[in-house]
C-alpha cells in the first residue's frame, strides 16, 4: 500500500515544476494587461462597479475600455483558480517542512490582497484620470504587493525544482546585498510604476517638453516625482551590481543581463515619449529581471540545508 501511495505524488511532482513555472508566467501576462489597461485608460471600463461589471457578469453592448479592464478581470480569475490548484498540488507532492509550501500559501495571501487592492482602485475612483496623492500611495501600494505575489510564486517554483539543482552556500557576506537589492528594486519599481501612470495621464509632445515638465512648478505632483524613478534606477542598479559581483554563477549573470537589458528599454522607452507597446516591453523587462533576481537572492539568502535536501529529493 506504501508503494502504491508514493507513485502518484512522484508522478505529481515531476510535473509541479513546470506547472509553477507556467503560473508564474500567466501571471506576468496578467500584470502586462493591467499595464494596457492603466496605459489605454481603461480603468474605469466596468464603472465604479467590483467585482461586476457596470452592474453585470457580463456586460452588455461594452465599450472598448469595458472589454479591455472586463478582460483583466477574468484573466485574474484565471490566475485565482491556477494558484489555488499550485497551493494544493504543492501540499500534495511535498512533504511537511519543504519551504515551497510555506512560498505557495504566501502567493495565495499575496493573490487576495491583490485582488482587494484592485477593487479599493475601483470602488474609491483610483483610476482613469485621477491624480491625486491617494490615487499615488495607492498606486505605489499596488504595484509592491504586485511584486510580493510574483516573488511568491517565482519562489515556489524555484523551490519545488531545487533536488535537479547544486547546493549553494550563503555567506554573511552576502546576506546584506541580496536584502539591500530586493528593497532597492521594489522601489525602483514603484516609483516606475508612478512614472508610467505620469506618462500616461500627462503625455508629452517632445522630450524637451517632457524634461521641461518635469522642473516647473506648475506641473502635477506626478509630472514632479517622475525624475525619482531613474534615480532610484542607477541606486538600484549599484546595489544590485554588489551582490553581482559577490555572488559569481551563471544566475548572477542572468540578473546583470537582465538589468541591463531593464536600462536599455527605459532610455528607449524615454526617447520614443512612452507608447503603450514600449510601457509594456519595459515591464516585461522588469517583470522577468524582479523573477531572476529573487532566485538570486533565494540562493544567497536561503541555501538549501541537507534535510530540505532529503525532502525534495524524497517528493521528487
Amino acid at each position: 500500500m506504501a508503494t502504491a501511495s508514493a507513485v502518484p505524488a512522484k508522478q505529481a511532482s515531476r510535473a509541479l515544476v513546470p506547472y509553477a513555472w507556467c503560473v508564474v508566467g500567466y501571471n506576468i501576462l496578467v500584470i502586462l494587461w493591467g499595464a494596457v489597461v492603466r496605459a489605454t485608460g481603461s480603468g474605469a471600463g466596468c464603472g465604479d462597479k467590483w467585482p461586476l461589471c457596470n452592474g453585470d457578469v457580463i456586460p452588455h453592448h461594452p465599450r472598448l475600455a469595458t472589454m479591455i479592464e472586463f478582460a483583466h478581470r477574468q484573466s485574474t480569475s484565471v490566475a485565482t483558480a491556477l494558484v489555488i490548484g499550485l497551493v494544493v498540488w504543492t501540499f500534495y507532492a511535498t512533504k511537511r517542512g519543504v519551504r515551497a509550501r510555506r512560498a505557495a500559501v504566501a502567493s495565495m495571501i499575496f493573490l487576495v490582497t491583490e485582488a482587494l487592492l484592485g477593487a479599493v482602485l475601483v470602488l474609491g475612483g483610483y483610476v482613469q484620470n485621477n491624480i491625486s496623492t491617494a490615487r499615488v500611495v495607492m498606486q505605489s501600494v499596488h504595484f509592491t504587493n504586485t511584486l510580493m505575489l510574483l516573488a511568491s510564486l517565482a519562489l515556489t517554483a524555484w523551490w519545488l525544482g531545487e533536488g535537479r539543482r547544486a547546493a549553494s552556500v550563503a555567506t554573511t557576506k552576502t546576506a546584506g546585498p541580496a536584502w539591500l537589492a530586493i528593497a532597492a528594486t521594489i522601489v525602483m519599481g514603484a516609483t516606475g510604476s508612478l512614472a508610467a501612470l505620469a506618462d500616461t495621464l500627462f503625455p508629452s509632445a517632445s522630450l524637451r517638453a517632457a524634461f521641461a515638465a518635469d522642473f516647473a512648478a506648475s506641473s502635477p505632483l506626478l509630472i514632479r516625482m517622475r525624475w525619482i524613478h531613474p534615480a532610484a534606477a542607477v541606486v538600484g542598479a549599484c546595489c544590485v551590481l554588489w551582490l553581482v559581483a559577490r555572488v559569481r554563477s551563471r544566475l548572477s549573470r542572468i540578473v546583470a543581463a537582465l538589468l541591463a537589458l531593464q536600462f536599455v528599454l527605459g532610455i528607449g522607452d524615454i526617447l520614443l515619449l512612452t507608447p503603450t507597446w514600449m510601457q509594456v516591453v519595459h515591464l516585461l523587462g522588469a517583470d522577468l529581471y524582479w523573477v531572476a533576481l529573487i532566485c538570486l537572492a533565494a540562493e544567497t539568502l536561503w541555501p538549501r540545508t541537507a534535510l530540505a535536501e532529503s525532502a525534495s529529493s524524497s517528493a521528487a
